[in-house]
């Protein structure tokens, strides 16, 4: 959530905000509202100090043996009014509350002022792409020859675009994710946390998800639970409404998931494989630190997803997005995307976003300085990275004419030993 101070003092960068973002809030009835919320403020609390004057001088007149019925009757309207005001301030607050939740982070002065992902900017890459002494496969085709993936059994007990992994595939997700893990917390110093798969809406609503992307979410009504999107939610909100103290910080997270989303707005895109899916694994990075810290935290963040593809060797870019790219709560942004040789494209495998004090607003997070005073922390999140993407890449950049898939040095440890996935006998 941006302060009011904010959508006051930077109205057009606000308003620029939502329009990249595609959010249709008026920005200036925002405002509008703020000041009627102060008037009326401003009126009760006159009242309320009038009544109180006036009871003061009640009390004087009757310790003076003087009539004070009709100055008790003025109190009495003075607290009617007052009462109503404040009435009306409750339900001021609340809409304007529910407004400036629907009023999108601003991007950083040094993001692409673009409005979608043509926009973007490509910053570095890392290795190169693999030539191919014939021609790559899908990872569906060669999943399927392998016996890695069984997406008609999937679809049979849950719908399409609900993977199943099977065989080799399966022990494929499992050594990433714990490659992964081991990596972070090994190397990068993130502290492992395994979080609720379930959030409340209140958790939601602390990270951004909803309410601007409620329809992507699969939610159980019964106990107005949501499945989780991304570790994101859980692990970010184990801090929410705390005072943490600045020495601790940045504190730094790694998590894996499951992630659920329904994906409302893509129907009839990547329809074979599992480049889009319902259901997938993530291990996620976070991070928590004070507004100084979290320029260097993003870069850092970045370098950390970074590691994970360069140590299995797989040819990335690094994109900087523009701000009609950008997700509702992020500030600036990168993504890592990993090439896919039998797709023939980018795949991305990790965002990573500081989001400044957008998200610890909505969640009242906030930390105390050395100063005494207390302040919203900023936080930031980058997938470290997303399955099943980084698990397509694998299969397709490493694929053999034979048929064969060759693992990944620094996966064979999680893979008993295994240097070369084959056919099933």
């Amino acid at each position: 959530m941006l302060s009011m101070e904010t959508i006051r003092g930077a109205t057009e960068k606000v308003k620029a905000a939502c329009r990249f973002k595609n959010c249709d809030v008026d920005v200036d009835s925002v405002i509008a509202l703020d000041d009627e919320r102060k008037a009326v403020v401003a009126e009760r609390d006159e009242l309320n100090a009038e009544r109180n004057r006036r009871s003061k001088d009640i009390g004087r007149r009757k310790r003076s043996g003087e009539d004070t019925s009709e100055i008790e009757a003025s109190v009495k309207q003075i607290s009617v009014r007052a009462r109503e005001l404040d009435a009306k301030a409750g339900e001021i607050e609340a809409e304007l509350e529910r407004l400036m939740l629907m009023i999108p982070n601003v991007p950083d002065d040094s993001v692409p002022q673009g409005a979608s992902a043509d926009d973007n900017v490509v910053v570095r890459d890392w290795g190169e792409q693999r030539s191919f002494g014939f021609a790559p496969k899908p990872h569906y085709d060669v999943a399927g020859g392998l016996g890695m993936l069984d997406l008609e059994r999937g679809a049979k007990v849950s719908g399409s675009f609900f993977p199943c992994y099977t065989g080799a595939g399966a022990l494929l997700e499992r050594a990433l994710v714990n490659f992964m893990l081991d990596m972070h917390t090994g190397r990068h110093g993130y502290r492992e946390v395994f979080p609720p798969f379930l959030v409340n809406r209140r958790a939601m609503t602390g990270t951004g998800q909803i309410p601007k992307l409620e329809e992507d979410m699969y939610r159980i009504p019964e106990e107005d639970l949501f499945l989780i999107p991304t570790a994101e939610v859980p692990v970010t909100n184990l801090y929410a409404g705390e005072v943490l103290a600045e020495a601790d910080l940045p504190v730094k997270l790694t998590a894996y998931t499951a992630c659920f989303r329904r994906e409302a707005g893509s129907y009839g895109k990547d329809t074979r494989g599992i480049v889009r899916v319902h259901q997938f694994n993530k291990v996620e990075m976070v991070k928590l630190c004070a507004p100084e810290q979290s320029p260097a935290e993003l870069e850092s963040l970045v370098r950390d997803a970074e590691d994970v593809l360069q140590a299995l060797g797989l040819h990335y870019r690094v994109v900087m997005l523009s701000a009609g790219d950008m997700s509702f709560a992020a500030a600036r942004c990168y993504d890592i995307e990993i090439w896919a040789p039998g797709m023939g494209r980018y795949l991305e495998v990790s965002s990573c976003s500081n989001f400044r004090d957008f998200q610890a607003r909505r969640m009242n997070c906030r930390f105390r300085g050395k100063d005494g005073k207390l302040r919203h922390a900023h936080t930031l999140n980058g997938s470290g990275t997303a399955l099943p993407r980084i698990w397509i890449a694998v299969v397709e950049n490493c694929q053999q004419e034979d048929g064969c898939v060759v693992i990944p040095e620094a996966l064979r440890p999680y893979m008993h030993g295994m240097e070369r996935i084959r056919p099933p006998e």
